[in-house]
């Protein structure tokens, strides 16, 4: 068994598309749209074949805007690694000259892992790891 894909509603699935795959590799395929529904949707498709499903619908609520942002139960972050701790700075250092929120790091953390911690456009945690 694996897991065969996350999914995120957004606010603007056009950005977040255009964000994970200028900075994470990412391959989109083409929108899909559901007129009856009023639902679009993108699936983004990494090299080691993990995909992540990026999805917009009006009715849809978003959570308060709050910064730092606040931890909710339920999705917390997705981690990506990068293979190598060089990789993490770098493309640390690319987020942060883009104008992306860093939240931690690089760092190495209490349980060994050497990562940083940045938002997407929409405010999701990113842990990039070595």
């Amino acid at each position: 068994m694996r897991i065969e894909h996350i999914a995120l509603w957004a606010r603007d699935i056009e950005v977040l598309r255009d964000f994970y795959v200028q900075h994470f590799g990412a391959q989109a395929n083409a929108r899909y749209e559901n007129p009856a529904k009023q639902f679009q949707s993108y699936f983004l498709s990494f090299a080691d074949g993990a995909r992540l499903e990026l999805m917009q619908r009006p009715d849809v609520f978003d959570r308060p805007p709050a910064f730092p942002p606040q931890q909710f139960i339920g999705y917390a972050h997705l981690a990506v690694s990068v293979g190598s701790e060089a990789n993490v700075d770098a493309l640390t250092a690319e987020l942060v000259a883009a104008g992306i929120t860093r939240l931690d790091g690089p760092r190495r953390t209490g349980d060994g892992y050497y990562e940083s911690v940045v938002l997407d456009p929409e405010g999701n945690r990113i842990e990039i790891v070595a």
